[in-house]
Protein backbone atom coordinates (compact mmCIF):
# COMPACT_ATOMS: atom_id res chain seq x y z
CA UNK A 1 0.00 0.00 0.00
CA UNK A 2 2.90 2.36 0.77
CA UNK A 3 4.29 1.73 -2.72
CA UNK A 4 0.88 2.57 -4.19
CA UNK A 5 0.76 5.90 -2.31
CA UNK A 6 4.29 6.80 -3.39
CA UNK A 7 3.61 5.87 -7.03
CA UNK A 8 0.40 7.91 -7.07
CA UNK A 9 2.00 10.99 -5.53
CA UNK A 10 4.82 10.84 -8.08
CA UNK A 11 2.17 11.27 -10.77
CA UNK A 12 1.25 14.77 -9.62
CA UNK A 13 4.16 16.67 -11.25
CA UNK A 14 3.66 14.74 -14.51
CA UNK A 15 -0.06 15.49 -14.57
CA UNK A 16 0.37 19.15 -13.74
CA UNK A 17 3.08 19.65 -16.38
CA UNK A 18 0.91 17.85 -18.93
CA UNK A 19 -2.15 20.02 -18.37
CA UNK A 20 -0.07 23.16 -18.18
CA UNK A 21 1.23 22.37 -21.68
CA UNK A 22 -2.27 21.53 -22.92
CA UNK A 23 -3.66 24.80 -21.59
CA UNK A 24 -0.79 26.68 -23.24
CA UNK A 25 -1.57 24.94 -26.53
CA UNK A 26 -5.24 25.91 -26.19
CA UNK A 27 -4.34 29.52 -25.38
CA UNK A 28 -2.03 29.79 -28.41
CA UNK A 29 -4.00 27.66 -30.86
CA UNK A 30 -3.26 28.64 -34.42
CA UNK A 31 0.09 30.20 -33.47
CA UNK A 32 3.72 29.17 -33.54
CA UNK A 33 3.30 26.60 -30.76
CA UNK A 34 0.73 24.63 -32.75
CA UNK A 35 2.97 24.65 -35.83
CA UNK A 36 5.90 23.34 -33.78
CA UNK A 37 3.77 20.53 -32.37
CA UNK A 38 2.53 19.65 -35.85
CA UNK A 39 6.10 19.26 -37.12
CA UNK A 40 7.04 17.24 -34.03
CA UNK A 41 4.40 14.65 -34.95
CA UNK A 42 6.70 13.40 -37.72
CA UNK A 43 9.13 11.95 -35.17
CA UNK A 44 6.52 11.36 -32.47
CA UNK A 45 6.86 7.54 -32.19
CA UNK A 46 10.64 7.81 -31.79
CA UNK A 47 10.36 10.42 -29.04
CA UNK A 48 7.45 8.56 -27.46
CA UNK A 49 9.30 5.25 -27.27
CA UNK A 50 12.34 6.94 -25.72
CA UNK A 51 10.19 8.74 -23.14
CA UNK A 52 8.25 5.60 -22.30
CA UNK A 53 11.48 3.75 -21.52
CA UNK A 54 11.88 5.91 -18.40
CA UNK A 55 10.72 3.68 -15.50
CA UNK A 56 7.90 5.98 -14.42
CA UNK A 57 4.22 5.42 -15.28
CA UNK A 58 3.59 9.18 -15.29
CA UNK A 59 4.93 9.31 -18.86
CA UNK A 60 2.18 7.04 -20.19
CA UNK A 61 -0.46 9.00 -18.27
CA UNK A 62 0.82 12.23 -19.80
CA UNK A 63 0.85 10.68 -23.29
CA UNK A 64 -2.79 9.62 -22.90
CA UNK A 65 -3.83 13.17 -22.04
CA UNK A 66 -1.78 14.58 -24.91
CA UNK A 67 -3.50 12.17 -27.29
CA UNK A 68 -6.93 13.10 -25.96
CA UNK A 69 -6.04 16.74 -26.57
CA UNK A 70 -4.90 16.04 -30.14
CA UNK A 71 -1.25 16.88 -29.46
CA UNK A 72 0.25 13.48 -30.38
CA UNK A 73 -0.69 10.81 -32.91
CA UNK A 74 -2.03 7.35 -32.14
CA UNK A 75 1.32 5.91 -33.25
CA UNK A 76 3.13 8.04 -30.69
CA UNK A 77 0.69 6.99 -27.98
CA UNK A 78 1.18 3.31 -28.83
CA UNK A 79 4.96 3.76 -28.84
CA UNK A 80 4.80 5.19 -25.31
CA UNK A 81 2.50 2.43 -24.08
CA UNK A 82 4.59 -0.38 -25.55
CA UNK A 83 7.92 0.97 -24.28
CA UNK A 84 6.62 1.68 -20.76
CA UNK A 85 7.81 -0.88 -18.21
CA UNK A 86 6.30 0.50 -14.98
CA UNK A 87 8.12 -1.11 -12.01
CA UNK A 88 9.56 -4.05 -13.96
CA UNK A 89 13.12 -2.80 -14.47
CA UNK A 90 13.73 -1.53 -10.91
CA UNK A 91 12.45 -4.82 -9.46
CA UNK A 92 14.59 -6.91 -11.81
CA UNK A 93 17.57 -4.75 -10.89
CA UNK A 94 16.91 -5.31 -7.19
CA UNK A 95 16.83 -9.06 -7.88
CA UNK A 96 20.35 -8.79 -9.30
CA UNK A 97 19.30 -9.79 -12.81
CA UNK A 98 22.32 -9.33 -15.11
CA UNK A 99 22.56 -5.82 -16.53
CA UNK A 100 22.95 -7.31 -20.01
CA UNK A 101 19.41 -8.74 -19.78
CA UNK A 102 18.00 -5.41 -18.57
CA UNK A 103 19.67 -3.58 -21.46
CA UNK A 104 18.32 -6.19 -23.87
CA UNK A 105 14.77 -5.72 -22.52
CA UNK A 106 14.96 -1.93 -22.90
CA UNK A 107 16.40 -2.09 -26.43
CA UNK A 108 13.84 -4.65 -27.56
CA UNK A 109 10.97 -2.64 -26.11
CA UNK A 110 12.10 0.69 -27.53
CA UNK A 111 12.92 -0.76 -30.95
CA UNK A 112 9.60 -2.59 -31.21
CA UNK A 113 7.67 0.44 -29.93
CA UNK A 114 9.24 2.71 -32.55
CA UNK A 115 8.45 0.20 -35.32
CA UNK A 116 4.82 -0.25 -34.25
CA UNK A 117 4.32 3.50 -33.77
CA UNK A 118 5.57 4.43 -37.23
CA UNK A 119 3.72 1.48 -38.79
CA UNK A 120 0.40 2.54 -37.28
CA UNK A 121 0.88 6.17 -38.26
CA UNK A 122 1.86 5.03 -41.76
CA UNK A 123 -1.22 2.84 -42.10
CA UNK A 124 -3.43 5.70 -40.89
CA UNK A 125 -1.86 8.00 -43.47
CA UNK A 126 -2.24 5.42 -46.26
CA UNK A 127 -5.91 4.89 -45.36
CA UNK A 128 -6.32 8.65 -45.17
CA UNK A 129 -7.58 8.48 -41.63
CA UNK A 130 -8.25 12.04 -40.57
CA UNK A 131 -5.59 13.31 -38.23
CA UNK A 132 -6.75 14.50 -34.84
CA UNK A 133 -6.89 18.27 -34.61
CA UNK A 134 -5.89 20.11 -31.47
CA UNK A 135 -9.02 20.22 -29.34
CA UNK A 136 -7.98 20.71 -25.73
CA UNK A 137 -11.36 22.26 -24.95
CA UNK A 138 -12.93 18.81 -25.44
CA UNK A 139 -11.20 17.67 -22.26
CA UNK A 140 -13.17 20.30 -20.37
CA UNK A 141 -16.47 19.31 -21.98
CA UNK A 142 -15.81 15.65 -21.26
CA UNK A 143 -14.94 16.15 -17.59
CA UNK A 144 -17.40 19.01 -16.88
CA UNK A 145 -14.70 20.64 -14.78
CA UNK A 146 -15.84 24.23 -15.29
CA UNK A 147 -12.27 25.45 -15.69
CA UNK A 148 -13.18 27.63 -18.68
CA UNK A 149 -14.58 30.14 -16.21
CA UNK A 150 -11.03 30.93 -15.07
CA UNK A 151 -8.58 33.13 -16.96
CA UNK A 152 -5.02 32.13 -17.66
CA UNK A 153 -3.59 28.60 -17.77
CA UNK A 154 -2.52 27.96 -14.17
CA UNK A 155 -5.91 27.47 -12.49
CA UNK A 156 -7.38 25.32 -15.32
CA UNK A 157 -4.24 23.14 -15.24
CA UNK A 158 -4.60 22.70 -11.47
CA UNK A 159 -8.29 21.78 -11.83
CA UNK A 160 -7.57 19.14 -14.49
CA UNK A 161 -4.67 17.75 -12.45
CA UNK A 162 -6.86 17.38 -9.35
CA UNK A 163 -9.73 15.84 -11.34
CA UNK A 164 -7.56 13.17 -12.99
CA UNK A 165 -5.55 12.55 -9.82
CA UNK A 166 -8.62 11.77 -7.72
CA UNK A 167 -9.98 9.53 -10.48
CA UNK A 168 -6.72 7.57 -10.51
CA UNK A 169 -6.72 7.30 -6.71
CA UNK A 170 -10.26 5.90 -6.67
CA UNK A 171 -9.87 3.35 -9.47
CA UNK A 172 -6.27 2.30 -8.89
CA UNK A 173 -6.88 2.22 -5.14
CA UNK A 174 -9.75 -0.22 -5.64
CA UNK A 175 -7.51 -2.42 -7.80
CA UNK A 176 -4.76 -2.25 -5.17
CA UNK A 177 -7.18 -3.43 -2.49
CA UNK A 178 -8.42 -6.28 -4.70
CA UNK A 179 -4.88 -7.49 -5.37
CA UNK A 180 -4.06 -7.20 -1.68
CA UNK A 181 -7.18 -9.18 -0.76
CA UNK A 182 -6.69 -12.01 -3.25
CA UNK A 183 -2.91 -11.95 -3.00
CA UNK A 184 -0.25 -11.73 -5.70
CA UNK A 185 0.24 -15.48 -5.28
CA UNK A 186 -2.87 -16.09 -7.39
CA UNK A 187 -0.77 -15.22 -10.46
CA UNK A 188 1.30 -18.36 -9.92
CA UNK A 189 -1.64 -20.61 -10.82
CA UNK A 190 -1.85 -19.22 -14.36
CA UNK A 191 1.03 -21.30 -15.76
CA UNK A 192 2.85 -18.31 -17.14
CA UNK A 193 5.75 -20.48 -18.30
CA UNK A 194 3.54 -22.39 -20.75
CA UNK A 195 4.31 -21.51 -24.41
CA UNK A 196 1.75 -19.20 -26.06
CA UNK A 197 -0.79 -19.54 -23.24
CA UNK A 198 1.71 -17.92 -20.91
CA UNK A 199 2.12 -14.93 -23.21
CA UNK A 200 -1.64 -14.58 -23.67
CA UNK A 201 -2.31 -14.67 -19.93
CA UNK A 202 0.61 -12.43 -18.97
CA UNK A 203 -0.33 -9.86 -21.61
CA UNK A 204 -3.90 -9.73 -20.31
CA UNK A 205 -2.83 -9.43 -16.66
CA UNK A 206 -0.46 -6.57 -17.42
CA UNK A 207 -3.36 -4.49 -18.76
CA UNK A 208 -4.45 -4.04 -15.14
CA UNK A 209 -3.33 -0.47 -14.30
CA UNK A 210 -1.38 -1.21 -11.14
CA UNK A 211 2.34 -1.55 -10.44
CA UNK A 212 1.71 -4.67 -8.33
CA UNK A 213 1.21 -6.65 -11.56
CA UNK A 214 4.62 -5.73 -12.97
CA UNK A 215 6.24 -6.38 -9.58
CA UNK A 216 4.61 -9.83 -9.46
CA UNK A 217 5.75 -10.51 -13.01
CA UNK A 218 9.35 -9.71 -12.17
CA UNK A 219 9.18 -11.92 -9.08
CA UNK A 220 7.69 -14.83 -11.04
CA UNK A 221 10.30 -14.52 -13.81
CA UNK A 222 13.17 -14.55 -11.33
CA UNK A 223 11.71 -17.63 -9.60
CA UNK A 224 11.31 -19.47 -12.91
CA UNK A 225 7.49 -19.43 -12.83
CA UNK A 226 7.26 -17.11 -15.85
CA UNK A 227 8.93 -17.58 -19.22
CA UNK A 228 10.91 -14.90 -21.01
CA UNK A 229 8.16 -14.57 -23.60
CA UNK A 230 5.50 -14.04 -20.94
CA UNK A 231 7.70 -11.48 -19.22
CA UNK A 232 8.14 -9.54 -22.46
CA UNK A 233 4.43 -9.77 -23.30
CA UNK A 234 3.49 -8.37 -19.90
CA UNK A 235 6.15 -5.70 -20.28
CA UNK A 236 4.78 -4.60 -23.66
CA UNK A 237 1.14 -4.49 -22.58
CA UNK A 238 1.80 -3.06 -19.12
CA UNK A 239 1.45 0.65 -19.83
CA UNK A 240 1.15 1.77 -16.22
CA UNK A 241 -1.76 4.15 -15.70
CA UNK A 242 -1.82 5.22 -19.33
CA UNK A 243 -4.87 3.22 -20.38
CA UNK A 244 -6.75 4.30 -17.27
CA UNK A 245 -6.15 7.98 -18.07
CA UNK A 246 -6.97 7.37 -21.74
CA UNK A 247 -10.43 6.00 -20.94
CA UNK A 248 -11.05 8.93 -18.60
CA UNK A 249 -9.89 11.75 -20.88
CA UNK A 250 -10.64 10.57 -24.43
CA UNK A 251 -14.35 10.74 -25.22
CA UNK A 252 -14.34 8.12 -28.03
CA UNK A 253 -14.95 4.72 -26.43
CA UNK A 254 -14.55 2.99 -29.78
CA UNK A 255 -11.15 4.59 -30.26
CA UNK A 256 -10.08 3.66 -26.74
CA UNK A 257 -11.11 0.03 -27.21
CA UNK A 258 -9.23 -0.13 -30.52
CA UNK A 259 -6.08 1.18 -28.82
CA UNK A 260 -6.51 -1.30 -25.97
CA UNK A 261 -6.89 -4.18 -28.44
CA UNK A 262 -3.85 -3.04 -30.43
CA UNK A 263 -1.71 -2.84 -27.31
CA UNK A 264 -2.74 -6.35 -26.29
CA UNK A 265 -2.34 -8.01 -29.69
CA UNK A 266 0.94 -6.26 -30.43
CA UNK A 267 2.25 -6.94 -26.93
CA UNK A 268 1.50 -10.67 -27.06
CA UNK A 269 2.93 -11.00 -30.58
CA UNK A 270 6.07 -9.09 -29.61
CA UNK A 271 6.40 -11.19 -26.47
CA UNK A 272 6.36 -14.37 -28.55
CA UNK A 273 8.98 -12.90 -30.91
CA UNK A 274 11.34 -11.36 -28.37
CA UNK A 275 11.05 -13.86 -25.50
CA UNK A 276 13.66 -16.29 -26.94
CA UNK A 277 16.13 -13.37 -27.12
CA UNK A 278 16.32 -12.93 -23.33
Amino acid sequence: MIAFVQETLLLLPFLFATYLVLEAVEAHAGGALERILERARLIGPLAGAAAGAVPQCGVSAAAASFFAGGVVTVGTLLAVFLSTSDELLPVLLSKQVPVSILVRIVLLKVGAAVAVGFLVDGVCAALRVRRRALHVHDLCEHSHCGCRAHKGILVPALIHTAEIFFFIVLVSGAIELAIHFFGEGCFQSLRLNTPVLGELAAGALALIPNCAVSVAGAELYCSGAMSGGALMASSFTGSGLGLLVLFRTNRSLRENLAILATVYVAGVALGLLTGPLL
